[in-house]
């Protein structure tokens, strides 16, 4: 088992030191050569690789109808880490995916995406495209990968996070419309990974995870 982040060294090296055998590694993702040297320092520590989870990514809320606030440079920031570096990671780990595959139990991506990739919704218009994007990217290299290398995507909606704490009025409106009354939890999305990572014949799928708030 291998964890990454940006930041947060001394939190990742203690999460990993739960685990027998895992290792982190960090490394910012906005640098393509950094997202490359990821996959390689993983692979020269464990020596294969059989599930890839992308789930780095960054937001900034801008208005949507603030459309000088969505500067080029927050699109470049935006698709930087939110489509190319996945891209990047997935076509690093590619042949030794391909190696740990068997015809019974295929590796396995996994793209975390956002409810703002389905829907017209998101902190900011680059934010919610750039999740668009992934989401289409999924189906895509579902069809390119397949059969060795199957490829999904989770897309939640608000999650509890320390980061969404603050977020009250999406609170209200998970609270208010969604029909299971409330935001998930990240263990509630991680048990969704688990499931998808156990499932050797699924492939292609962006499931969207919102408490059912997409129905209203």
């Amino acid at each position: 088992m291998a964890f990454h982040s940006r930041s947060s060294r001394a939190r990742g090296l203690a999460l990993a030191a739960q685990y027998p055998g895992a290792s982190y590694t960090g490394a910012d993702l906005a640098d393509d050569e950094q997202a490359r040297g990821l996959i390689r320092q993983v692979l020269e520590r464990h020596g294969r690789l059989d599930v890839l989870v992308n789930n780095a990514a960054i937001s900034k809320v801008v208005p949507h109808a603030d459309l000088a606030g969505a500067s080029p440079d927050l699109w470049r920031s935006h698709y930087q880490v939110n489509v190319i570096a996945p891209w990047t990671l997935i076509t690093e780990a590619e042949a030794a995916l391909r190696r740990s595959a068997t015809p019974e139990r295929p590796s396995c991506v996994l793209n975390i995406s956002s409810h703002a990739g389905v829907r017209p919704k998101g902190a900011s218009i680059p934010y919610a495209v750039s999740k668009a994007a992934l989401n289409h990217l999924t189906r895509l290299l579902a069809l390119s990968l397949a059969p060795a290398i199957r490829v999904n995507a989770i897309a939640p909606g608000l999650v509890d996070t320390a980061l969404t704490r603050d977020w009250h009025a999406a609170q209200d409106l998970w609270r208010e419309r969604s029909p299971m009354r409330r935001a998930a939890r990240a263990d509630e999305i991680a048990d969704l990974a688990a499931m998808i990572i156990a499932s050797p014949y699924l492939t292609g799928e962006v499931l969207v995870a919102d408490g059912g708030l997409n129905l209203t």
